[in-house]
């Protein structure tokens, strides 16, 4: 109607003052008269929408539940107890023929009447196509005045949580998009009115934990859980074939996030019992944390999150990925020594992560090449690792000598710098392809650092980085953490969630850790279980 109207006042409009009409010839009355009924069509297909179809659907959905139908197919949809708008769509073939064949009556009545328009036939699709997505959406949105100013619209137009009560009551609210069959049959749940109130209220909700993280190549856009929901299910590093086709609209992501972003922004939110947790992203790229001229904004930003969580009265936020780099905020530190008084704890999760690790090598073993010793991590592995009587190895003699100098005399004595002797487990943080081709055959490599290795040599075995299995009891979980596994966690996320299931007040970050074997017994206690090998 609104499209029909913007050419009848464009088409006046330009015949009036143009040189370019085509027929140039008046207009009389008659034709105007002729012609007020343009829009007849668009109110046809209204009514038979509000009549048959909605009547049809509303027996037809009824049936369906049916435990004869219901089991053989409507219980299909109704699995979604907590719907998404992909939900609406998600029904055995069966049921699609017929919505198919509901939804083409008023077009084809049109047609069959001499008033059909492909305008209508679009505008018609994307009605049924927004509120069967609206209807799935799981919060509210339509505003209190739209039925303050048209009382009968309740009648007209359901709310998402009308047809959230279909899905978790099963036996009411069977229309389509009308409920007034409802009202007539009296089917409508009677906590509709009372459940549309308290959704559009809402209630503000306080995690006790963050977990603040960020973007990491131009396609990781896609598979955050607020991005496409197949690709987030599963594992970053399993690329979808099609994925190449929207790296222009992965750039314009990341422009747009670059210019605009001034925010971390909610895209999880997970509960284990009685916890609340949510995840926070920093609208930057992995690249982006490498520019120098840029680690002034990204820091702003970690700040604003940070402060953020403390005014909202949050428990523990925990940096993750790059968010927590030595270069950038000495590991959080940073934020620490600006907020002396801050009520949330700031953790980087290095405790557990080294825990992880330290579990991950064989007990068995007697040697372990360290790649790098410059981070946190990589020192307290080693000297671990020196205090059970392993053997560390280094190549890098710089690195060596520093390492050694802060290490007791008694542990210093397992640490050698040797470009000869050859084990077959690595502790790498980041590591090249040329070197990678250095390792023996069946070679153990095991990350250090949040980043996955590059899996080179087929000979070799590749660990994950530090992560473990999450609980069964926690919820809300249908999205892969980055190049992890489904409901697997990394260690810097979980040593969050135990500052808050253990009560531990301190801070973690800059030069502190938790120790590891504490952090470790916590997360087993608390039913995180330790990975196989990747």
């Amino acid at each position: 109607m609104i499209h029909n109207q913007i050419w009848i006042s464009l088409s006046r409009y330009q015949t009036a003052r143009s040189k370019h009409r085509i027929v140039d010839r008046g207009i009389e009355f008659d034709q105007v008269d002729r012609e007020r009924g343009w829009d007849d069509q668009i109110v046809f297909n209204g009514l038979l929408h509000a009549g048959p179809v909605e009547f049809l659907y509303y027996w037809f959905h009824r049936a369906l539940h049916h435990h004869f139908l219901y089991s053989r197919y409507h219980s299909h949809h109704h699995a979604s107890i907590v719907t998404e708008p992909i939900t609406s769509v998600i029904h055995p073939f069966g049921e699609h023929i017929v919505y198919f064949t509901l939804f083409a009556i008023p077009m084809l009545s049109t047609v069959y009447m001499g008033n059909g328009s492909a305008l209508v036939f679009v505008l018609y699709i994307v009605y049924i196509d927004f509120m069967n997505n609206m209807g799935h959406c799981n919060f509210e949105l339509v505003p209190k005045w739209m039925f303050q100013v048209f009382p009968p619209l309740k009648y007209l137009m359901y709310t998402p949580s009308f047809h959230s009560l279909h899905h978790t009551q099963f036996r009411t609210n069977y229309s389509l998009f009308m409920p007034f069959y409802d009202y007539i049959y009296s089917t409508m749940d009677k906590a509709s009115d009372e459940l549309y109130e308290n959704s559009l209220k809402g209630t503000e909700e306080t995690p006790d934990l963050v977990h603040l993280t960020h973007m990491t190549n131009l396609q990781s856009a896609y598979h955050l859980r607020v991005g496409f929901a197949s690709i987030a299910s599963k594992p970053s590093d399993n690329s979808e074939w099609y994925m190449w086709t929207l790296w222009p609209l992965a750039w314009l992501s990341m422009v747009v996030a670059w210019i605009y972003g001034s925010s971390a922004f909610v895209v999880e939110r997970i509960k284990l019992k009685k916890m609340k947790m949510q995840t926070w992203v920093v609208p930057r790229y992995n690249f982006q944390y490498g520019l120098a001229w840029d680690r002034e904004s990204i820091n702003d930003l970690i700040e604003k999150a940070i402060l953020d969580a403390d005014v909202r009265g949050v428990k523990v936020l925990s940096l993750g990925l790059l968010n927590q780099a030595k270069q950038l905020n000495g590991n959080g530190e940073l934020f620490r020594q600006k907020y002396p008084k801050l009520g949330v704890r700031i953790v980087d999760g290095s405790g557990l992560a080294i825990g992880v690790v330290l579990k991950s090598i064989p007990s068995d073993a007697k040697q372990v090449f360290l790649h790098t010793g410059t981070c946190k991590i990589a020192r307290a592995v080693a000297m671990a690792l020196c205090g059970k009587g392993i053997q560390v190895i280094m190549n890098r003699k710089k690195e060596y000598d520093m390492l050694k100098s802060q290490m007791p005399e008694n542990r210093a004595s397992y640490l050698k710098c040797s470009s000869n002797d050859i084990t077959k487990i690595w502790l790498v943080e980041r590591i090249d392809d040329k070197e990678q081709r250095m390792a023996p055959k069946g070679t153990v490599f095991v990350p250090i650092s949040q980043f996955p290795l590059k899996k080179v040599r087929k000979d070799c075995t590749y660990l994950s980085t530090p992560a473990m299995k999450i609980p069964d009891t926690m919820q809300n979980i249908h999205s892969c953490e980055n190049w992890l596994p489904r409901r697997v966690m990394s260690a810097w996320h979980i040593a969050g969630i135990l500052h808050v299931l253990e009560g531990w007040s301190e801070h973690e970050c800059g030069d502190h850790m938790m120790d590891s074997e504490k952090a470790w017994s916590a997360a087993i206690r608390h039913g995180f279980i330790p990975l196989t090998k990747a």
